[in-house]
């Protein structure tokens, strides 16, 4: 699976998660925070990603990303150590 495709699972899981932001452009330079992502909804979105790239690591694997695409580019490196 490519990085790309990542961030469009992980735009759609967004999307899921903050149905207010149907339709907007996301960027890999957006915050979840500055989406209007609380801490339960950035964990609901970590998880439902988690769940469909089938990954079974520690989250505390992914923190220190600052922005969507560090997260799609942190979950991509997770896959392809699989």
């Amino acid at each position: 699976m490519s990085e790309e495709r990542i961030f469009e699972l992980l735009q759609n899981t967004i999307y899921e998660v903050l149905p207010d932001l149907e339709g907007e452009q996301l960027s890999q330079e957006d915050r979840l925070v500055d989406l209007g992502a609380d801490s339960v909804d950035r964990a609901e979105i970590i998880t439902m990603m988690l769940e469909e790239l089938s990954l079974q690591i520690p989250r505390v694997e992914l923190t220190g990303v600052s922005n969507i695409g560090e997260l799609a580019a942190k979950l991509y490196e997770k896959v392809q150590a699989v």
